[in-house]
């Protein structure tokens, strides 16, 4: 799946650190603002305790988990979209991304100054949007244009255009997101290849000292009052992750977050988020030689998810032979599940579910 989340966020909010935590690349962190002038790009294992169960029950030589792209992002600094800082490089760079994680500082430290004096990350996120959502009106009031030159020649999808463009350039100027533009999903598709900023979808991470690990703090509560119950956020506690990482042994890991009061890293949870707000789930193909987690797009039918195999499979696709992952770890064998009548013969319509267990027959 070529498909990735970007870690945006002011300069010194702790980016970097999160990102180290999550990936096997590692990027350099520092105490000064733009010291990074380039995105680090890392590829992600995706937490799934459900791959190591079936590794228990049928053991094979190799175990692959899923994995998702993260890219961690130049902080930015008011001003970004008119180039301050690393404005337009970073700004270019977010374009590629599939959805965002925002990191917000909600920790004090008097070694680690803030760019803006003081911690607030209410105020903070109110700057990252406001630069983003310059960026979208520019490129929203310049379809405009393009549209309006066509409309004169009479075409009839221009003049749609030009009025849902409209509402967004509305919304934009009135300091909303493209995401929560008042659009139906059929007349979001004019936006669809200016790949907007704010249209993304977005995870927000809390990024709090250690003793605020588990409930938080005030700086967090403001951001919840802020971003109100629908919004997707997370509270990590970014230095004390990046010391329980930095740990090779798993048992001193499990110690360390044991002592924190956690029952797993909170990059963990932060993975899966991303995983899900991708729109991306897993099937497992299991074996003596490998098990496996395969990354899918929720929706996909059978010959689909054979073709992120390999594209013969999906070519060649002949049929799906399906266990429920529920159904295989409850029973304990293939063999059990076939005499129990769930196991399952689909065909090229066959929409796979989050977990099911697949092999794929085909011919080329």
């Amino acid at each position: 799946m070529a498909l990735n989340c970007g870690i945006i966020g002011l300069t010194n909010t702790g980016k970097t650190t999160i990102f180290n935590c999550m990936s096997n690349t590692k990027a350099e962190s520092s105490n000064y603002a733009f010291s990074a002038t380039k995105s680090n790009k890392g590829v992600v294992d995706v937490p799934d305790p459900r791959l190591y169960v079936l590794d228990k029950l049928l053991p094979a030589d190799k175990l692959v988990p899923a994995t998702v792209e993260i890219v961690d992002l130049p902080g930015l600094a008011k001003g970004a979209s008119q180039g301050e800082g690393v404005g337009n490089k970073f700004l270019a760079d977010v374009q590629q991304t599939d959805a965002l994680i925002h990191v917000l500082r909600c920790f004090d430290d008097e070694n680690l100054p803030h760019i803006e004096g003081s911690v607030n990350p209410v105020r903070d996120l109110e700057i990252v949007d406001f630069e983003l959502q310059v960026r979208d009106l520019d490129l929203v009031e310049r379809k405009i244009l393009r549209l309006e030159k066509l409309s004169k020649t009479g075409n009839k999808d221009a003049k749609k255009g030009i009025e849902v463009l409209t509402v967004y350039k509305n919304h934009l100027e009135n300091f909303g997101n493209a995401r929560n533009a008042p659009v139906s999903e059929e007349d979001a598709a004019f936006i669809h290849d200016l790949l907007l900023l704010t249209a993304k979808p977005v995870i927000y991470v809390c990024n709090v000292d250690d003793a605020s690990a588990i409930n938080g703090n005030e700086y967090v509560q403001k951001v919840q009052e802020n971003l109100g119950p629908d919004a997707t956020i997370l509270v990590i506690a970014g230095k004390l992750e990046a010391e329980i990482s930095e740990l090779e042994d798993e048992e001193d890991r499990a110690v360390f977050l044991e002592d924190a009061g956690l029952t797993e890293p909170g990059v963990n949870k932060l993975v899966r988020a991303a995983y899900d707000i991708l729109n991306l789930q897993s099937f497992f193909t299991i074996g003596k030689t490998e098990n496996r987690a395969w990354t899918i797009h929720k929706g996909m039918t059978a010959p689909q998810a054979a073709g992120v195999i390999h594209s013969d499979l999906e070519r060649g696709f002949i049929r799906a032979e399906v266990m429920k992952y529920d159904d295989f770890v409850a029973l304990k064998s293939e063999q059990a599940v076939k005499e129990a009548g769930k196991f399952h013969v689909e065909g090229k319509n066959y929409v796979v579910d989050d977990g099911d267990i697949m092999h794929i027959r085909f011919n080329v």
